[in-house]
């Protein structure tokens, strides 16, 4: 019965992730840097809510050496990341989680 129940809710909570959860995180909680890191180093390049999404979609679209955020010491050892499958909505909704998860605005007093 136990087991049942772990199986359940382990479908019920694939079938409801979102596509953040489903697509970002799933691959991240497994990398050595975590996924808030990320968002870190972007906003305190790009600044703004509009210049970091849009910096992010421009990365997940085309990886390379020359858009990657992250340190050449860091790209060395990890390599850049394959080309985003998430079709143009499923990124915007994605990066809008993220955004939404991460942001300092807001939350600072």
């Amino acid at each position: 019965m136990g087991k049942l129940i772990l199986v359940l809710t382990f479908f019920i909570n694939i079938c409801f992730a979102n596509v953040y959860e489903n697509n970002c995180v799933s691959c991240h909680e497994k990398q050595p840097v975590s996924i808030d890191k990320y968002f870190y180093r972007y906003l305190l390049k790009y600044s703004s809510q509009r210049s970091v999404k849009e910096a992010m979609t421009n990365f997940l679209k085309n990886p390379s050496k020359d858009t990657t955020i992250m340190p050449e010491a860091f790209i060395d050892r990890f390599g850049i990341k394959d080309k985003t499958q998430l079709s143009d909505k499923e990124l915007k909704e994605a990066l809008d989680i993220y955004w939404e998860k991460y942001k300092v605005f807001g939350k600072l007093q």
